[in-house]
């Protein structure tokens, strides 16, 4: 199979609507969104780019309005993949000149905005660009045919969706706009848009080229993403129109409620549901592949999207809802957004989308799914090691099998507690991911699952210092570097703060450090692993072995290690 071809040139705004192109905005588009800033912005530059008409316009320098990127064969038919704003409001503006002008004048305009059909020859009215469905009838009776704008200013906005009052408004304002110019002036903004405005097309036959053509032109990261293309690709199959708009709506509420990345997030994770492995090809590719061919779309979406966009909202924003185990079970959820990786994900919305209503099962399975979760992060296995634990556990869930024996990929071999434990057991400051996420894990153990923090900073903080002063009293309780190394870094001498630290108070002596810099203004700290450190009269090396043996028995206990 030969590569896709890429074309790009440089055509004047008259080529652009012309002939050689048949512009359709495909499903997955978003819907026409420039407002009047945006609009009367592109105006004004124009106009002043245009200047004050003393020369032909021939002899005006070009203006360039940007790239546009097509998926587009040989014929004139072309899906736009990026450009759609600048398509439609150049559109408009068209449409706003040809309003001002005499019919003779006027009548010029009308082949830039579409061809007439001819009743004799048995054509119709061919447009150079057809909107999306829900816009399509609107843009062509109100901007396209000749007359209709004059209508725009009588239409209830009220009954007219976002972006068709973002049509309206740019079409008024760029008719305001106009009439303040002389009629040379439009007659002249007219002929310079058509002839000395330049965009550079660029195409291509395959959709998969155009989008990685348009992920490096574009930089905002806003037009276009994977999941508009599969949304096209999958709705697109669903023949009737009602149910079309039905499921794009039931689409594009759930994308609006997660939110437009954490959506893109929901079908990275979905593709590993299915998948089972690290991404190899382009996620496009996979999920057509791995994805889509079990299922209609009207099934993929009422099945495998509804349901695990339901479980990744719960999840993300701590909101399942039970009458029992409720807040254990989004206290796990809490846990496991703490990790610093997501890819525990795609095993848990799978688990919980399949037993939604079966908290029992729920809170067993995130329990021990924090457990896994925390132990390959704590080993610091790389990527590939964690997708290979999570993929087995995709499969043994779907194959329903026995999630609590010893031999379930759910579980932690011996070998891998013990890992742990000698990792826990160490140096574990000098790890700072698996040190703060150790230490909060703890003190919610330590105050009964009742803490809850929502400080914008959550520091670790040694008690002993990592440089105390030469003649402190810690030099006194631990006179000997080797000794301050063996216990400065470890659980039994660290505390969380809920401030930034404080470089110079870090060496106070222990007690104007447990009153000024362990303690809120209340007298007490909002960690009980700190408050614990209060009580003690001195800090030396019995106490700090002493306190490293009691947190390593809640680890034990908390991870069953």
């Amino acid at each position: 199979m030969s590569p896709a071809k890429i074309h790009g040139a440089e055509y004047s705004i008259g080529k652009v609507f012309s002939d050689d192109f048949v512009f359709t905005i495909p499903l997955y588009q978003r819907p026409y969104a420039w407002t009047t800033e945006q609009a009367g912005e592109m105006l004004e530059d124009l106009i002043a780019f245009l200047g004050d008409g003393y020369k032909s316009i021939e002899n005006v320098n070009p203006y360039f309005l940007g790239s546009i990127v097509l998926i587009k064969g040989d014929s004139p038919e072309a899906d736009v993949v990026d450009g759609q704003q600048r398509l439609t409001t150049l559109t408009i503006l068209l449409a706003a000149l040809r309003s001002l002008m005499q019919t003779e004048k006027a009548k010029h305009l009308t082949p830039f905005l579409y061809e007439i059909g001819n009743r004799f020859k048995g054509s119709k009215d061919n447009y150079r660009l057809t909107l999306r469905e829900r816009d399509a009838e609107f843009f062509k009776k109100n901007i396209q045919k000749e007359g209709g704008i004059n209508n725009l200013a009588e239409l209830n906005s009220a009954v007219l969706s976002d972006s068709q009052k973002n049509i309206k408004e740019n079409a008024l304002l760029f008719i305001k706009r106009l009439q303040e110019l002389p009629e040379s002036k439009q007659d002249d903004l007219a002929e310079f848009i058509i002839t000395q405005c330049f965009m550079v097309v660029v195409s291509t036959p395959d959709m998969d080229s155009a989008y990685r053509i348009f992920s490096v032109l574009n930089d905002r990261g806003l037009d276009l993403s994977y999941t508009d293309i599969l949304k096209s690709e999958i709705i697109g199959k669903i023949p009737e129109t009602a149910q079309q708009e039905a499921y794009t709506a039931k689409w594009e509420a759930i994308e609006e409620r997660l939110g437009r990345e954490t959506f893109k997030d929901l079908f990275a994770h979905i593709r590993m549901i299915y998948r089972k492995a690290k991404q190899s090809e382009s996620i496009l590719k996979e999920f057509r592949k791995e994805v889509l061919p079990a299922k209609t779309p009207q099934q993929f979406i009422d099945e495998t999207l509804e349901p695990l966009a339901d479980a990744f909202y719960d999840i993300k924003n701590l909101s399942y809802q039970s009458e029992k185990f409720a807040e254990k079970i989004n206290g796990m959820f809490k846990c496991l957004n703490q990790i610093d990786n997501s890819d525990w994900m795609p095993p848990a919305i799978f688990y919980l989308s399949q037993n939604y209503n079966k908290p029992d099962l729920l809170v067993r399975f995130f329990n021990d799914l924090e457990r896994l979760a925390a132990g390959l992060m704590i080993q610091r296995f790389n990527i590939n090691k964690r997708i290979e634990s999570y993929r087995r556990l995709l499969m043994a869930i779907e194959q329903g099998e026995d999630l609590y024996t010893s031999a379930s990929p759910l579980q932690l071999t011996p070998e891998a507690q013990n890992n742990i434990l000698q990792i826990l057991n160490g140096d574990i400051y000098l790890v700072p991911k698996i040190c703060s996420y150790t230490l909060l894990r703890l003190d919610a153990k330590l105050s009964e699952g009742e803490a809850s923090y929502h400080f914008p900073n959550v520091t670790v903080e040694h008690v002993l210092p990592q440089s105390p002063a030469a003649n402190s009293e810690w030099m006194q309780w631990f006179p000997t570097q080797e000794e301050r190394q063996k216990y400065v870094h470890r659980l039994g001498n660290l505390v969380l703060l809920s401030r930034k630290k404080n470089s110079r108070a870090q060496n106070y002596h222990f007690d104007r450090k447990k009153q000024q810099y362990f303690t809120t203004q209340s007298g007490v700290s909002a960690f009980a692993i700190t408050t614990q450190v209060l009580h003690e009269k001195e800090w030396t090396t019995a106490v700090i072995e002493r306190r490293q043996k009691n947190l390593m028995d809640v680890l034990k206990n908390l991870w069953r290690l």
